[in-house]
């Protein structure tokens, strides 16, 4: 079988692989699609696992199962995540999948951007969705990601009637603009600094958008929101400085979550004042488990979220770097697929 493998940003390759060998409880798919992540294209995140068969958002179609399998048969249309928990240590009980250690071991094999994927056990029992009549492949590959946003919003604790400022405007930052509406958002704002991005929000349901290029953000959401600010704040570049620049856009008794990571080295130089004395909450919210996925699967088969949507580049394998390079400009393009015959 064909695979992708990345051996930096600048040299991912189209190698041949043999096909996984599935053992009793596992399964083989026959992959349909797979997403490329914002985190596939940060190099620091990503060129330490070098080399790699890089992809964790796939879609597809079960071609052999285990002789012990009984949850999933040959033809079964499925998403299956990159990792699953175990659901019986400490973490799992307490709903705090991606701290179990069975979660951060876990893996498909050899990653998305394959022909065929082996699903493990774990993965296939604990974390692998089959699809709705009404779910494409294409919209499969949005479940993981939707998932991180469904977590994120849990954690944070959006309210109804809130104000939302989204910064970044991404497929992550559109995938919060519009799940934040189905939790209830009352207000959603973006900011970004490409226009077709701040076009984009404003045509999938944006109320106002802020053009964070050409404006101090903080001041412009002052005079959109006549000085209220945001109830909630999602940072999403990976960027410490915007984690600053978000906390001064949310209100007194307001949240802030900080839904990627910063840069390695990075460090956050905070006024614990401003905080304590604003009632103002940090909240972090890292990947996605089981629950998640599931709910997300359900807002995609509501098409709350579709590729429709997002997805506005399609790539096959051997189209692959390109697929990564168009992501990692950033720039007039929101989600890259790669498809599969």
């Amino acid at each position: 079988m064909k695979a992708a493998r990345l051996y930096s940003l600048d040299d991912i390759r189209i190698e041949e692989m043999p096909v996984p060998e599935v053992g009793p409880g596992d399964a083989l798919m026959k992959t349909r699609a797979c997403g490329i992540c914002s985190g596939d294209v940060m190099p620091w995140y990503i060129e330490r696992k070098a080399p790699l068969v890089p992809g964790h958002e796939p879609a597809g179609e079960i071609v052999k199962v285990g002789s012990e399998v009984r949850s999933f048969r040959k033809g079964d249309r499925v998403f299956a995540h990159h990792h699953a928990p175990c659901f019986a240590c400490r973490h799992c009980r307490r709903g705090d999948y991606v701290q179990c250690s069975t979660w951060k071991k876990s893996r498909i094999i050899p990653g998305g951007l394959a022909e065929y994927i082996l699903i493990p056990s774990v993965n296939l029992e604990n974390d692998t969705i089959p699809l709705g009549d009404g779910v494409s492949y294409e919209d499969g590959t949005l479940i993981e990601p939707a998932a991180c946003v469904v977590k994120g919003m849990r954690k944070a604790g959006l309210r109804r009637g809130d104000t939302v400022l989204v910064m970044g405007l991404g497929t992550m930052g559109m995938l919060n603009l519009l799940i934040a509406r189905e939790f209830g958002a009352a207000r959603v704002v973006g900011a970004d600094m490409v226009k077709f991005r701040l076009q984009k929000a404003l045509e999938l349901g944006a109320d106002e958008v802020i053009d964070a290029g050409r404006a101090n953000l903080r001041e412009a959401l002052s005079e959109i929101t006549k000085g209220a600010m945001a109830e909630m704040v999602i940072v999403g570049p990976n960027s410490a400085g915007a984690m600053v620049e978000g906390i001064s856009c949310a209100r007194p008794g307001g949240r802030v979550l900080f839904f990627t990571p910063a840069k390695p080295g990075e460090r956050l130089e905070l006024d614990p004042n401003q905080l304590y004395f604003n009632d103002i909450d940090i909240i972090t919210s890292y990947s996605c488990g089981p629950t998640d996925t599931a709910d997300a699967h359900e807002l995609i088969d509501r098409k709350v979220v579709s590729a429709e949507m997002v997805v506005t580049h399609r790539f096959p394998l051997k189209g692959a770097a390109d697929a990564f390079r168009l992501t990692a400009a950033a720039g007039d393009s929101l989600k890259c697929l790669v498809l599969f015959d």
